[in-house]
């Protein structure tokens, strides 16, 4: 992996934030079945390759992966793109892309593999962008969500807006149609870029994340993780202004142009034990207020032999704005993911197939 020169000291608080979630990612991490590894997904820079087939299970369609580099506020970040092999546009058609955020310890190809967010993608005809975490930036490749006071989270957030729109031009986006969605860290970056670009995004999910105004520092980041801080969003007004435009990008929440946060998918497991499942009621009921949709009543959802779901559904104008659900005994992992992978359970409820659920009920007739 290429390396940059460091741009910053990591002060001691950061060093004491990168040791404990060191020790809770090992204490959480699933037991291991002895069985081959998974092939790894080749990239070549600027050019397409086919992706390799999963260990196990035949990958049920092929696909092209494409590599790059975008430029911004917080440095050079890379980032792959899923592109389904064999589509088929017709004149002026756009797709959809689906922006999905890793956590920490893991890279963009290993949230493709234990999301298998590729086969929906080769079934629904949609992109899915894989950026990449420079571990220069994080030494556990964590997205600094939480780096707010010195203003490295806004930075990364714009910086990971840029890969979109460097994406968007190099393939047929249809930037109306554009969701972000992450796992841990990688959640908690997704609802702060829903925040600070909320026109950016027709929907936003939350896999086992913390809200995106909770923490402003490495020391804040760990109550907030634990839920022992109250939920907040940004200051927006204050922070989306100090956010650079990248790529033509812009935050749209002005004191006089307030957009309305895009629809938010909270997913967590109610036995995870890095990130507390507090956050996620504490999440959908801040996003709730912020769009003025009130809660509805609580149902119990088991699919076969899946771990069962709470779900809240919050409703304005007969329309779901933000859906929580809160799986019965799932762990700090990705829900209904690859088997043999560390943060990914097979035995909860395809998370996968929920995000795109939510985010094409966001799509209006004419997009």
């Amino acid at each position: 992996m290429p390396r940059r020169p460091r741009l910053f000291t990591l002060s001691s608080l950061t060093r004491a934030y990168q040791r404990n979630l060191k020790a809770f990612a090992r204490a959480t991490r699933p037991v291991r079945v002895k069985a081959k590894a998974p092939a790894k997904l080749r990239t070549v820079p600027l050019k397409v390759a086919r992706a390799p087939r999963a260990a196990r299970k035949p990958v049920p369609t092929r696909g092209e992966w494409m590599s790059g580099i975008a430029p911004g506020p917080a440095g050079a970040r890379r980032f792959h793109v899923y592109v389904p092999l064999g589509l088929v546009l017709k004149p002026g058609e756009k797709l959809p892309l689906m922006v999905m955020l890793h956590g920490c310890g893991q890279t963009g190809r290993d949230l493709a593999a234990v999301s298998r967010m590729n086969r929906l993608a080769a079934r629904e005809r949609f992109l899915v962008l894989y950026p990449e975490q420079e571990r220069l930036a994080n030494a556990h490749g964590c997205w600094n969500w939480f780096e707010r006071r010195n203003g490295r989270a806004q930075a990364e957030a714009a910086t990971l807006l840029a890969a979109v729109d460097k994406v968007a031009r190099r393939l047929p986006v249809d930037l109306a149609r554009v969701a972000v969605a992450g796992l841990s860290a990688g959640a908690s970056m997704a609802v702060l870029m829903a925040a600070l670009y909320p026109h950016r995004f027709c929907a936003v999910a939350m896999h086992s994340g913390v809200a995106p105004g909770t923490a402003d520092s490495a020391a804040t980041a760990l109550a907030a993780m634990h839920g022992r801080r109250e939920a907040h969003l940004p200051a927006l007004a204050v922070d989306a202004a100090d956010v650079l435009p990248v790529g033509g990008a812009e935050p749209l929440l002005h004191p006089s142009d307030p957009a309305p946060l895009p629809p938010l998918l909270v997913v967590h497991g109610d036995a995870d034990g890095v990130v507390s499942v507090r956050n996620a009621a504490a999440t959908a009921l801040l996003w709730a207020d912020a769009l003025g949709a009130r809660a509805g009543a609580i149902r119990t959802l088991q699919r076969g032999q899946r771990y069962a779901m709470r779900v809240t559904e919050f409703k304005t104008r007969g329309r779901t704005v933000v859906a929580l659900r809160e799986v019965a005994g799932l762990a700090h992992a990705w829900s209904g993911g690859a088997a043999n992978w560390p943060y990914s359970d097979p035995a909860g409820p395809d998370a996968s197939a929920l995000v795109w659920a939510f985010v094409a009920r966001q799509f209006s007739p004419k997009k």
